[in-house]
């Protein structure tokens, strides 16, 4: 189950794009709250280390060099850290009551008649993403506000 820096950064990318932030989800999964931080920190760290290198170099001169590009790194890391715990995530295999809770929603929507991926015996967040994407994509809102009352 060790995965590659890479991997693990390409696949929080991807499971950033692919879970739903809906307003009805942030109660339950964190994932909505560290999505919303990683895109505020792919905005607006690079700046900010830049403009704080700059700051740093300009009023302590460069005898604090390794300093400064240790300010810049830790501010540059931010977004990635965001990006490997999504990548992690993603990765790991649904609790026994989500697991429930993902087949009861699969079952449903396929009784809808949603074009959904075939059922995993072990799903993992990943699958659940789809999921919840399709069921809000495709789903009325009335039909998915009950999973969550």
């Amino acid at each position: 189950m060790s995965q590659s820096v890479m991997t693990l950064l390409k696949d929080g990318q991807q499971y950033m794009k692919t879970w739903p932030v809906k307003k009805e989800l942030y109660a339950y999964f964190p994932e909505c709250r560290v999505i919303a931080a990683t895109k505020f920190a792919i905005k607006t760290m690079p700046p900010v280390a830049i403009v704080s290198c700059a700051l740093l170099l300009q009023n302590l001169g460069v005898e604090y060099l390794p300093q400064t590009i240790a300010i810049g790194a830790f501010f540059l890391s931010l977004p990635m850290q965001g990006l490997l715990w999504l990548g992690h995530r993603s990765d790991q295999y649904l609790p026994p009551q989500l697991k429930s809770w993902y087949q009861d929603i699969h079952s449903k929507m396929r009784s809808q008649g949603c074009n959904v991926a075939s059922i995993k015996s072990k799903p993992k967040y990943k699958e659940l993403a789809h999921l919840l994407k399709t069921a809000f994509n495709d789903l009325d809102s009335v039909f998915t506000k009950h999973w969550f009352s």
